[in-house]
């Protein structure tokens, strides 16, 4: 085979066979593909879709480029949650330490930022020593001692994934149902778990806008998953507007930090208790999601779950200090607010633009190859129904490089929408798929 041959029959519409998809994974993992044919394949596959056949050929074969885990040396349920992103989505740092203080395993194997999104991994590398490469025997054994783990794949653990996830967030070809499925379910099925929440977003800054497009990559991962045995349920969760008040790495580990403490804002604690309740129903920690609930409120409010992110710091290797003394994360040396314009309510936010201008200040990557800025970032004064005045701040813009920060300040000024009539609430849930 080669790659010139299936890039142009992808191009043309064709639709592959499970040989070819595994040719593809296997040849590009190994070095025998070069980024550039491979970055080909990947915009015919976003532009002509994948069908359901390629989809499991490809996610097998991405599942089996390296190890699955075996966790049977754990005597409890293994679950973990997984989003699809957007401005200020942290709840994997409040809900894994909630999960593992409340019973169950959390093996979570996240990513890095993606196109306008943060990465989990690189919100943890904010921590001062924080270790994200641990071997798999390292995994392992922070998982049997605290419940919880938080780690990139290592060589073992879907190398094919790790691979196309960073060439899709430097080629623009994330936002493909098929792609961000594979990818998904590909690393979280060699995780060894029993069972998957999935947050599914949609709105203006999550890679699936329309609601429906949403609910159709839901049940493709929910269905993935089920068909391989695990049990999984996916919530559609509103991105039409950052979730908490902060984005920004140093800043989010800060907030969810508040969120353990029992503050922080209304929708991020919310939204984090309902995940934590689904995982613990799905790993057979309660009976229902109500009971769920509690459970999660409880490991909140009586402080194990913020103690069990200090073990988790802790055991990887993390300045565990940062946990009560979070001015020891970096900073930034200049800010500067985004006024509003004009008087009225926020009536909507084009939440991709905030993504986008965090990145621009050192935020995110444009390549892959970029180093993040831990320390700028995005504070949100106002959500959509807020009143406004007139001059008054919409965003506090924090930053270490002046470079781009007056064309983000225009973007952000640009990206709120003010009127003269308050717009009707906003369901965070909109709809549970496979519960």
């Amino acid at each position: 085979m080669r790659a010139v041959d299936l890039i142009r029959k992808k191009r043309d519409s064709g639709e592959h066979s499970r040989e070819e998809i595994e040719y593809l994974v296997s040849a590009y993992t190994h070095d025998e593909i070069p980024d550039y044919q491979m970055a080909a394949w990947l915009m015919a596959s976003w532009i002509r879709g994948l069908s359901r056949a390629e989809l499991a050929a490809l996610t097998e074969a991405m599942l089996h480029s390296g190890e699955v885990v075996d966790h049977s040396y754990l005597p409890v349920k293994k679950v973990d949650k997984h989003s699809t992103g957007g401005v200020g989505d942290k709840t994997s740092l409040i809900l894994a330490p909630i999960v593992a203080a409340g019973g169950l395993a959390v093996p979570m194997i996240s990513g890095r930022g993606l196109g306008h999104t943060g990465g989990t991994l690189d919100k943890l590398e904010a921590i001062p020593g924080f270790n994200t490469f641990l071997s798999l025997g390292d995994f392992k054994r922070v998982l049997r001692e605290c419940g919880m783990a938080l780690i990139g794949q290592t060589a073992e653990i879907a190398p094919a994934d790790k691979k196309i996830y960073a060439l899709r967030d430097a080629t623009s070809t994330v936002e493909n149902i098929g792609l961000i499925c594979a990818s998904i379910m590909s690393k979280k099925l060699a995780e060894g778990i029993d069972a998957l929440v999935l947050d599914v977003k949609t709105g203006s800054g999550a890679f699936m806008r329309k609601e429906e497009d949403a609910v159709a990559l839901a049940e493709v991962m929910v269905d993935t998953a089920k068909r391989v045995g695990k049990k999984c349920v996916a919530l559609i969760t509103d991105m039409g507007q950052p979730l908490g008040r902060f984005a920004g790495h140093s800043n989010e580990l800060i907030e969810s930090i508040e969120v353990l403490r029992g503050g922080g804002a209304a929708d991020l604690r919310d939204l984090s208790l309902e995940l934590s309740a689904w995982m613990f129903c799905l790993g057979e920690r309660t009976k229902s999601v109500e009971e769920g609930r509690g459970l999660a409120a409880e490991m909140v409010s009586n402080g194990k779950a913020l103690e069990k992110l200090r073990e988790c710091v802790r055991l990887q290797g993390g300045n565990v200090r940062v946990v009560d003394d979070t001015s020891l994360l970096p900073g930034a040396r200049g800010c500067v607010d985004v006024k509003s314009a004009g008087a009225g309510f926020v009536q909507d936010i084009h939440c991709l633009e905030l993504g986008i201008a965090l990145a621009m200040i050192g935020g995110g990557r444009e390549k892959k190859e970029d180093r993040i800025d831990f320390g700028a970032g995005l504070e949100f004064h106002k959500r959509i129904g807020d009143a406004v005045q007139a001059g008054e701040p919409l965003v506090t813009v924090r930053y270490n490089a002046d470079a781009q920060v007056q064309a983000a300040q225009k973007m952000i000024a640009e990206s709120y929408v003010i009127s003269d009539k308050k717009p009707p609430a906003r369901a965070l849930i909109r709809r549970i798929i496979g519960g």
